[in-house]
């Protein structure tokens, strides 16, 4: 079968069967594209005439060329997840993935809001308005920051995701899988305050958040509401509806709640995904160390400065 051909099978493949997100399927079309492009300057054009040295050579390639390691990684892992569907397919019989080295790269911390910065979301009274875009738009905040939702996910909610009884939202993830998440009461009170609002709208889409004309709001919206009121609250490196969801996940191991539970809120399918945020934990531990403890105040070997 000429490569040009596995390809499409394999992007038909994961977005109709394995119905990964638009923007995954895009990369990963990217990326076997210039491996195919590669393959060609060598007169390369059938699946069995690949080797493991070609998958090499080429992200060889790809690092003298000044590609970030988290972009060469990225590559191998689409055509990890190529390969691995056309053995499936009984199409090749070899992992050819076997001998070729994974890219280890560093990894970001994820930024995230103070505990004092997301607090001055309920306590800033002058930053809204009173009015129904002032009631909406805090209310986006809060229900970001107080259950980590996706933006995506938010943008998917309707009044009928609640369930006021139980005090939980219901959300659709990833691949369309629902995972519930509790909201405590006063978020509750405030999203039926919001409710009465939005339902003197005329002609109001169902989705929960929508603009004073009654359309759903885009996600760029959501963002530069973001932006507008926390670039008032925080000194945060990074602001954006995502940031909310690096400090629901920190804010919650640092008051002690279990990395399992966690993973379940978030959607995660992966543990390791949730891992990440032991790590910013750790930091923040130390941190506190570091300001706090009277011997680290010292010169850092445990000696009084001269």
């Amino acid at each position: 079968m000429k490569m040009d051909q596995a390809i499409a099978h394999f992007i038909n493949y994961i977005r109709t069967e394995r119905r990964l997100a638009a923007s995954t399927a895009e990369i990963y079309g990217s990326c076997l594209s210039a491996f195919l492009g590669f393959l060609k300057e060598r007169d390369i054009d059938g699946i069995e005439q690949i080797s493991s040295l070609d998958i090499r050579e080429w992200q060889m390639a790809l690092m003298e060329a000044g590609s970030a390691p988290r972009t060469v990684a990225q590559s191998m892992a689409a055509l990890r997840s190529f390969f691995k569907f056309l053995r499936r397919q009984k199409w090749i019989d070899s992992d050819l993935m076997a001998k070729v080295p994974t890219i280890k790269f560093s990894k970001k911390l994820p930024v995230f809001f103070r505990e004092s910065e997301a607090e001055k979301i309920y306590t800033s009274d002058e930053l809204f308005s009173d009015d129904f875009v002032g009631h909406r738009d805090r209310l986006i905040l809060q229900i970001l920051y107080e259950t980590g939702m996706r933006r995506a996910e938010l943008l998917g909610l309707t009044e009928g995701s609640f369930d006021f009884v139980n005090g939980t939202v219901k959300v659709l993830g990833k691949r369309d899988k629902e995972r519930f998440i509790p909201i405590e009461n006063e978020l509750s009170h405030n999203i039926r305050e919001y409710l009465a609002l939005k339902n003197k709208i005329e002609a109001c889409d169902e989705a929960l958040f929508v603009t004073e004309k009654g359309k759903a709001l885009s996600a760029s919206v959501v963002y530069n509401v973001v932006k507008k009121y926390m670039a008032q609250l925080s000194n945060a490196d990074k602001i954006s509806p995502h940031v909310f969801r690096h400090s629901f996940a920190t804010h919650m191991l640092n008051e002690g709640a279990d990395i399992n539970a966690i993973k379940e809120l978030l959607g995660h399918a992966d543990l390791m995904a949730t891992e990440v945020y032991t790590h910013v934990t750790r930091e923040h531990l130390k941190e506190a160390y570091k300001h706090a403890h009277p011997r680290a105040k010292k010169d850092g070997k445990g000696r009084k400065e001269p």
